[in-house]
């Protein structure tokens, strides 16, 4: 079960996050018995019931199933125990897996957990951001439910919940939620958040977005780029500023596209391409999702772009 085809992270990786988890993990369960008894311990340490499912099964069991997909009844049939064991198990390590932030590229051992955290690195470190959102088919509601029609997307004609997701100019997931029905525009759903507020603070923090935020882009024009407007009367427009239309909106799209590859590679997890489990549940399985990938996606290196001296020898070279 430890293979990636099954886990989803290499050997190396899987001992990494073993050793990450294991002490907040023996935290929180002495947190727990301490509050059942009431006070210090009165028997010594390993005494009394022992897990069905060791620690480190609990974090293969929780991969696994994030990874694939696998019920908790075909897991329970694995490891002999039953699915209730399974989903115990699942929904702890999942919490801890949620909580452990999103990795820095070149900075081992940093995480960002908040919007304000990213934000501050990219002020730092002189980061473009690329924010989109994306969506994820969900159960539909019981009928006669309150809200039912919110997670009704209007884009996907589907019940989704949508999330959002912010990069770096290489793909690299830096944060990802803003968890909201299906039927809240992108941009609404930035807002609510709290994503504008954080430009307001960080006015040299710049970020590439897509149609879907034009309204954030004509509030922040110095700092968000979206495509440009088509011209007007498109059959009266001069060839060449048709042309220079059709290029502006290429290339700009070609700055935002590696927020696509992040939200790709967030789907090459089972749960995030259809969830089936309890919509409530959504949030925190999208954010340990996000959390794995960005483990892997902050090690590949920082490819830096040619400054313009060295462009401009090149171009006088040839």
């Amino acid at each position: 079960m430890s293979h990636r085809a099954f886990c989803g992270i290499s050997v190396q990786h899987l001992g990494e996050l073993i050793a990450e988890l294991a002490t907040r993990w023996d935290a929180r369960c002495e947190s727990a018995r301490h509050e059942r008894r009431h006070g210090a311990r009165k028997r010594k340490a390993g005494a009394g019931p022992k897990y069905e499912l060791v620690f480190t099964d609990r974090v293969l069991v929780t991969l696994v199933h994030l990874r694939t997909g696998l019920t908790h009844e075909a897991l329970g049939a694995i490891y002999e125990v039953g699915s209730s064991t399974i989903g115990r198990a699942i929904s702890e390590i999942r919490s801890l897996l949620a909580a452990r932030g999103f990795a820095v590229p070149d900075r081992p051992g940093l995480r960002l957990r908040t919007l304000q955290d990213v934000f501050a690195y990219a002020a730092a470190e002189n980061v473009t951001l690329r924010i989109d959102g994306t969506e994820t088919q969900v159960r539909r509601p019981q009928a006669h439910c309150p809200g039912r029609r919110a997670f009704v997307s209007g884009k996907r004609r589907q019940n989704t919940i949508k999330t959002t997701t912010i990069s770096d100019h290489q793909g690299r997931t830096l944060w990802s939620g803003a968890t909201r029905p299906g039927r809240m525009h992108d941009q609404t759903a930035v807002r609510t958040e709290g994503i504008a507020e954080q430009f307001r603070q960080y006015p040299a923090v710049k970020a590439e977005v897509d149609e879907g935020y034009r309204g954030l882009a004509n509030e922040f024009p110095g700092q968000i780029s979206a495509p440009p407007r088509k011209p007007k009367g498109t059959g009266n427009t001069p060839l060449t500023e048709r042309y220079g239309w059709r290029e502006m909106r290429r290339r700009q799209s070609s700055r935002r596209i590696c927020v696509e590859h992040a939200n790709a590679e967030h789907r090459q997890w089972r749960p995030l391409q259809r969830y089936t489990g309890r919509r409530e549940e959504y949030a925190e399985t999208h954010r340990a999702i996000a959390s794995l990938v960005s483990d892997r996606a902050a090690q590949r290196a920082t490819q830096h772009k040619p400054t313009a001296e060295l462009v401009l020898v090149r171009t006088t070279a040839c």
